[in-house]
């Protein structure tokens, strides 16, 4: 069922009779992933990646698996690769209709968290830039690394009960799963725990680069507030100089005529700067 109506959605019900809350919660825009047992059938909440919109960022949805003895329901928005691409394949090869309802649930798991991998690729090459460019210090990058840390705690939140609801198909815990498919499904569930783990570790990587970011504005900053620092110190005994001969009382006079004493005084100021500048230099706080 793709973008299901009202009225298809009835027939979880009239024709299939499955549980009322089973069917309430399909109807539901977003669930977090999820596996419960009713009565004759299986019912399961996964997500896939939006593949339109994983270019832009980590974003998934919903598929809600009614798993029955001799019946596969899915419910969806209409953007499922997987189910697309089987449907059109059970089409062509009737052995895959003949494996049954939990091997066509396996393969539409499979290839749901196949998909995962391009996108979490395509994380790490931007975490990749994002920490090339931390270390300029540009103030324009903290927006896109906060965005990224909200994308990395949505994606947290989707694939940590998505990697138990798997973990409960791989371990046998239902009747309908048997030993074969629960192989099968640890196979998925492996794959489920490193992309799991990959984006556990992309939120510590984001962490460290916001505050090697924040610490190399600090040391720009210092930086600047240095060089402030050195030229205020220069020029405040060069300033008590100018005052002091620009005042207008009788000061004593550097030797020669009133035509050098500008030039005195300018000499005088010279010094004192390269004088202090060599001080600097020698404590290295330049």
């Amino acid at each position: 069922m793709a973008k299901p109506t009202d009225a298809e959605l009835a027939q979880l019900n009239d024709v299939f009779h499955f549980h009322p809350l089973s069917i309430e919660d399909a109807r539901s825009a977003v669930q977090y992933p999820k596996v419960e047992q009713y009565p004759g059938y299986l019912y399961a909440v996964l997500h896939g990646i939006d593949l339109a919109a994983s270019r832009e960022g980590l974003s998934t949805r919903d598929v809600d698996f009614f798993v029955a003895h001799a019946v596969l329901v899915t419910v969806h928005d209409g953007t499922s690769v997987p189910i697309a691409e089987l449907l059109h394949a059970c089409g062509r090869y009737e052995r895959l209709l003949a494996e049954g309802p939990v091997a066509l649930f396996h393969r539409i798991v499979d290839a749901m968290v196949d998909n995962y991998r391009p996108a979490i690729d395509a994380l790490e090459h931007r975490i990749d830039e994002l920490e090339e460019e931390a270390y300029t210090g540009r103030d324009a990058m903290v927006r896109r690394v906060i965005a990224l840390r909200h994308e990395l705690s949505a994606a947290r939140r989707v694939l940590i009960p998505q990697r138990d609801a798997i973990g409960r198909l791989a371990r046998r815990e239902f009747p309908a799963i048997s030993d074969e498919m629960s192989y099968r499904f640890r196979d998925v569930y492996d794959h489920v725990v490193r992309v799991t783990e990959e984006t556990l570790l992309f939120q510590d990587r984001v962490t460290g680069i916001l505050e090697v970011h924040l610490a190399a504005v600090s040391n720009r900053l210092n930086q600047v507030m240095k060089v402030l620092t050195v030229m205020s110190t220069i020029f405040l005994p060069l300033t008590v100089l100018t005052g002091m001969w620009g005042m207008n009382v009788p000061l004593p006079h550097f030797p020669g005529g009133a035509e050098v004493q500008f030039w005195w005084v300018l000499g005088v100021m010279a010094a004192l700067s390269l004088a202090m500048l060599s001080v600097f230099k020698r404590n290295r706080w330049l």
